[in-house]
């Protein structure tokens, strides 16, 4: 134990069943891997206080993030409510928030317009964001132009090209890389080795997505050590590298 490698999983839905159901065997799990802390983001209202809870069980190991995800865009929004609530809980972050053209509703110009306010807020707390993103990659390096350079945080799950990478690294951000990296013929394996690893942090957004031989029921934040032996595989660095600089980045990020 006294060598392996420290990590963090920056994204994990350690609320939802099966993981849910025995959160103190998954954190276990996860430290003899070497992942000591979990960052869990609710995204919507139903999610934010079992995610309080989780945190105040597990003081220093579960870390809480709260928002309104793409997906509820249109439920309401009291910004006063969710400032104090992100004071009071010891927020990391104000997220998951974001785009998404894969759901049908809401619509997207109310998708923006809530997005838009969650990202105000956090630039007025000096908080960064966790970022969801399918099909709008545009239309959100549009309005982050807007916000740049006072606003910090990561696209999580990033999946996409090295040119997609470049644009928002351009804007100040991190990107999440997690389950993708570990499958062979994923496209993000090409960007891998071109985005600078100190922007990088690592995530499984278990139980949502899965990695290379590990069904997204079966993934666990233990699972950041199969990652970061992915990014290292494909960077030419060992292991304890990847985990070393993309764990400080994480801390600076979130201010862990």
């Amino acid at each position: 134990m006294a060598d392996t490698p420290r990590l963090i999983d920056t994204h994990c839905h350690l609320n939802f069943a099966p993981l849910g159901d025995d959160p103190a065997a998954v954190l276990q799990r996860a430290a003899h891997a070497g992942v000591d802390r979990v960052i869990v983001p609710a995204y919507d209202h139903a999610t934010w206080e079992p995610i309080v809870a989780l945190s105040a069980a597990h003081p220093g190991v579960v870390r809480p993030a709260r928002g309104l995800r793409a997906g509820v865009a249109d439920h309401p929004l009291d910004l006063d409510h969710l400032a104090d609530h992100l004071r009071e809980s010891g927020a990391v972050a104000v997220g998951e928030i974001g785009l998404d053209t894969k759901v049908d509703e809401p619509a997207l110009p109310v998708q923006v317009a809530t997005l838009e306010t969650q990202l105000e807020l956090a630039r007025d707390l000096d908080l960064p964001v966790i970022l969801h993103c399918r099909g709008a990659f545009a239309e959100l390096d549009e309005i982050l132009r807007r916000f740049s350079p006072r606003l910090s945080g990561v696209l999580h799950a990033f999946s996409r090209p090295v040119e997609v990478a470049e644009q928002f690294l351009r804007l100040g951000l991190h990107l999440g890389l997690g389950g993708a990296v570990t499958r062979p013929r994923a496209r993000v394996r090409q960007a891998v080795g071109e985005i600078p690893l100190e922007r990088v942090v690592l995530e499984t957004d278990a139980p949502s997505i899965g990695l290379d031989g590990v069904e997204p029921e079966n993934a666990e934040p233990r699972h950041v050590a199969q990652v970061a032996a992915a990014v290292a595989e494909r960077r030419g660095v060992g292991s304890e590298q990847v985990a070393a600089v993309t764990t400080a980045a994480a801390e600076q990020l979130f201010g862990l």
